[in-house]
């Protein structure tokens, strides 16, 4: 006898109301690691703001560093997809793909909660290295990786009369780390232009093949 509709969506339904609470207990988790740092967040504070039993939360983490590693993949993966999808247009001159790379930097992280991330690792590394390293191995290892194959493609292409954008990836990421710094501790006193800061950077970065240019 064929099962009905309603029993058949019922397996489905079970499952969106899972993935539901799953992501409530990383939005919470964001917003509670963000306020309170790794070392005093406790998970009653994120079950609370997530509305479940804490008993919940051990449903999809096994504990709170589990949590915040769960939560550093979900903020990471898209961003480092959209950073892929720059570096893949071939088609684009070195200095639109910078120009893409920061606008993705600016929207995809420097104006979101992304950063609150970047941020707690940046403040609570140095003692949680589990932490720095996971981030770093998840994160900033991939994002270097795609940075030094863009500096490949522009070298190839004679857009690069040097190889230091590859030999070291972390010129690229500079402002993104000097922003997140700045804004968590001299804004109020000066307000960054970020988006300022970050042509100003693509322009230094371009410096060797502009003054080529110019000669």
């Amino acid at each position: 006898m064929p099962s009905s509709p309603a029993i058949a969506k019922a397996p489905s339904r079970r499952k969106e109301a899972s993935a539901r609470r799953r992501q409530a207990v990383l939005d919470a988790g964001l917003e509670v690691f963000s306020t309170h740092g790794f070392a005093a967040a406790r998970l009653d504070d994120v079950a609370e703001r997530a509305g479940v039993a804490k008993g919940t939360i051990y449903l999809f983490f096994d504990d709170k560093e589990d949590l915040f590693e769960q939560i550093v993949l979900g903020a990471a993966a898209p961003v480092l997809a959209r950073i892929d999808d720059v570096i893949s247009r071939t088609d684009l001159p070195l200095e639109e793909m910078l120009s893409r790379l920061f606008e993705v930097f600016q929207s995809e992280i420097l104006t979101t909660k992304r950063k609150e991330i970047l941020r707690l690792v940046i403040t609570e590394g140095a003692h949680f290295p589990k932490i720095a390293e996971f981030y770093y191995r998840e994160v900033i290892a991939k994002g270097l990786a795609l940075i030094r194959r863009l500096a490949r493609t522009a070298s190839a292409r004679g857009e690069l009369f040097s190889n230091e954008i590859e030999r070291f990836p972390q010129l690229v990421f500079a402002p993104l780390l000097m922003t997140v710094i700045w804004e968590g501790l001299f804004s109020k006193v000066e307000p960054l232009d970020v988006g300022g800061l970050l042509r100003a950077h693509r322009n230094v970065l371009l410096g060797s093949k502009q003054e080529k240019k110019t000669r």
